[in-house]
C-alpha cells in the first residue's frame, strides 16, 4: 500500500463518492423541469438539450486541467476551489433571468464539476493500491451510482412543489454541504514533495503522450463506448419517459432506479471479485453482460412499443456489465501513468465527456423520438466498446503488470 494517512475507508468512499454525485446531479435533476423551463423562455427541445450539451463541453474542456492543478497544488485544494464555484454556478443558474444567462451559469458549472469525480480518483490511487484500490474504487462507484437514480426523482418531487429555479437552489446547498465535508474529512493525499509543477509545456506534452499512447486511448474509448449506450438513455430520458414510457414529471423513478440497482449491483459484485478473479477476466464478464443486454433491448424495441418493465430491465442490465468492467479500465489507465495520476485521470475524463457531450448535442435529438432507433445506437456504442478492449487483449498489452498481479495477491489486507 502506498504510504498514506490511514484513513477509514467507509468515510472516504462516502465522501469521494459525494464530490463525484454533484456533476451528475447537475444533468439529472433539470430533467422533469425541461418542459416547464422551456415554457418560461419560449424555448425549443433542441435548444434545452443545449443545458445538457454545454455543460458537458465545459466540463471536458476543463477536464485536462483539474488532475494536472492536483499533482502541481495538492488534491484537497483543487477540490475546495472546484466544489466553491459550483456553488457559485448554481446560485447564478437559480437567479437565471434568460436562456442565454442559464446557459452560461451552466458551462460555469461544468468548469467546475469535474474536481470533485477526477480529483477523486487520483485520491483513491494516493491512499490504496492493487485489490485494496479496486474495492474502494468500486464502493466509490457503488455509492456515486445513487446519483443518477435519485436525482431526477429529486428534480420531480422540487418541480411539485416549487419553480424550477429551487432545483438550482438545491444543487448549491448540496455541494455547499460538500464543501465543508471536504473541509473537515478529507486529508491532503498528494504531499509537497510528490507533486509536480504546473507548466504549460510538461502540461501539453504529458497530454499528447497519452493521447499518443495506443494503448490508453484505447482502453479511455473502450470505458466511454460502453457507458455511452447508457448515457444515450440519460441524455434522452425526458423524451423516453414522459413521451415513449407515458409517465408524468414525477416518475423518472421508474426509469432510473432500475438502472441505479443495476450500476450499485454491478460495483459490488466488482469489489467482491477483488482478488478472487483476475481484472481482465472481471472486465470481460461486463461486456458480456453489455453486449446480450443491448441485443435484448434492439430485440425488444423492434417487436413492441416501450412498456413497463421491460422498456427498462435491459439497461439495467446495461448499468450492471458498466459498474463491472468500469473501475478496472480506471485502475489500470490511472497505473499506465503513476508519477502522474492526475493528468492520467482528466485525460480519461476528457475523452468520457467528449462523448458524452457528443451523444446529449447531437445524437439524443436525433435519435430520441424513435425507441428502436434509441436502441441501435446503445447497442452500436456497446459494440464498438467491446471491440475496442478485444483489440487491446489482442495487442498483448492486457493491463498493467502492477494492476493484474496485485488484484491476484491473497486477501489478507481487508
Amino acid at each position: 500500500m502506498t504510504s498514506q494517512p490511514a484513513v477509514p475507508r467507509g468515510r472516504i468512499a462516502l465522501l469521494l463518492a459525494g464530490l463525484a454525485m454533484f456533476g451528475p446531479f447537475a444533468i439529472d435533476t433539470i430533467f422533469p423541469a425541461f418542459r416547464v423551463i422551456a415554457a418560461d423562455f419560449d424555448a425549443g427541445k433542441v435548444a434545452m438539450q443545449q443545458t445538457i450539451s454545454v455543460y458537458l463541453i465545459a466540463y471536458a474542456a476543463t477536464s485536462l486541467f483539474h488532475g494536472p492543478l492536483s499533482d502541481a497544488y495538492g488534491r484537497k485544494r483543487v477540490i475546495l476551489g472546484g466544489v466553491a464555484i459550483f456553488v457559485l454556478a448554481s446560485i447564478g443558474c437559480a437567479l437565471a433571468p434568460d436562456l442565454g444567462t442559464l446557459l452560461a451559469f451552466r458551462a460555469l458549472q461544468g468548469v467546475s464539476a469535474g474536481a470533485g469525480l477526477i480529483v477523486g480518483r487520483a485520491v483513491i490511487r494516493d491512499l490504496y493500491d492493487g485489490d485494496d484500490a479496486q474495492r474502494l474504487m468500486s464502493l466509490v462507484m457503488m455509492i456515486f451510482g445513487i446519483a443518477p437514480g435519485i436525482a431526477p426523482i429529486i428534480g420531480g418531487w422540487i418541480i411539485g412543489w416549487a419553480e424550477w429555479h429551487a432545483i438550482f437552489w438545491f444543487l448549491a446547498a448540496f455541494a455547499g454541504v460538500l464543501l465543508v465535508a471536504t473541509l473537515v474529512a478529507l486529508p491532503e493525499t498528494h504531499p509537497p514533495a510528490a507533486r509536480t509543477p504546473m507548466r504549460p509545456g510538461p502540461l501539453w506534452a504529458n497530454a499528447r503522450t497519452m493521447g499518443g499512447d495506443p494503448a490508453f486511448v484505447r482502453l479511455a474509448l473502450a470505458g466511454s463506448f460502453n457507458f455511452g449506450a447508457l448515457f444515450l438513455y440519460i441524455a434522452s430520458a425526458p423524451e423516453f419517459v414522459q413521451t415513449h414510457l407515458g409517465l408524468g414529471e414525477q416518475s423518472y423513478g421508474w426509469f432510473f432506479v432500475p438502472v441505479i440497482v443495476g450500476m450499485m449491483s454491478g460495483a459490488f459484485l466488482n469489489g467482491r471479485l477483488a482478488g478472487r478473479m483476475a481484472p481482465t477476466r472481471v472486465a470481460n464478464i461486463g461486456f458480456g453482460v453489455c453486449l446480450a443486454a443491448v441485443a435484448v433491448n434492439l430485440a425488444g424495441s423492434l417487436v413492441a412499443a416501450p412498456a413497463l418493465p421491460w422498456a427498462v430491465l435491459p439497461l439495467a442490465c446495461v448499468s450492471f456489465g458498466v459498474a463491472l468492467a468500469f473501475p478496472i479500465l480506471t485502475l489500470a489507465l490511472l497505473d499506465m501513468y503513476p508519477q502522474l495520476r492526475g493528468a492520467a485521470s482528466s485525460m480519461q475524463a476528457f475523452v468520457s465527456l467528449v462523448c458524452n457531450a457528443l451523444v446529449a448535442g447531437a445524437l439524443s435529438p436525433l435519435l430520441s423520438a424513435r425507441p428502436a432507433a434509441l436502441a441501435a445506437g446503445a447497442a452500436a456504442f456497446t459494440l464498438v466498446a467491446w471491440l475496442l478492449w478485444r483489440w487491446h487483449l489482442a495487442q498483448g498489452r492486457r493491463l498493467p503488470r502492477a494492476t493484474e498481479a496485485a488484484a491476484l495477491e491473497p486477501l489478507d489486507r481487508m
